[in-house]
């Protein structure tokens, strides 16, 4: 079994919203930090957001500022990034990942990863 796993992406029209889910099963992992990371086919994977074990931080990279919101439930073990007035060039695979202290910096590494979620915005 994956210890996270994305949902919440599909099909979508510009101007759409939605809410991109990342489920922890391991519960070890649960309280760790949290990020959000995208990739275009052909492209390298770009960091889009970061939130804290206790969701007390967030951290965003500047494209994003504005439209994506990171939160967390951790009764539930779930990471969310809400994205509001999607955009075509929003479309990218979306992977959840954890690491176990949070930084701002978007070049460490994370220890676990999913499998990602496809999100396609058309115009």
């Amino acid at each position: 079994q994956a210890m996270l796993e994305e949902s919440g992406g599909g099909l979508v029209q510009a101007g759409d919203s939605l809410r991109l889910s990342c489920a922890i099963s391991e519960r070890t992992l649960s309280l760790y930090a949290a990020g959000w990371f995208r990739r275009a086919p052909g492209k390298e994977r770009e960091f889009v957001a970061t939130i804290s074990g206790n969701g007390g931080d967030r951290y965003y990279t500047d494209s994003v500022k504005g439209r994506f919101t990171i939160s967390r439930d951790n009764a539930k073990n779930t990471v969310f990034l809400r994205v509001i007035s999607l955009k075509p060039e929003d479309t990218d695979i979306y992977y959840c990942a954890v690491r176990k202290y949070y930084t701002t910096s978007p070049y460490v590494t994370y220890e676990y990863w999913g499998q990602g979620t496809q999100v396609t915005v058309s115009s």
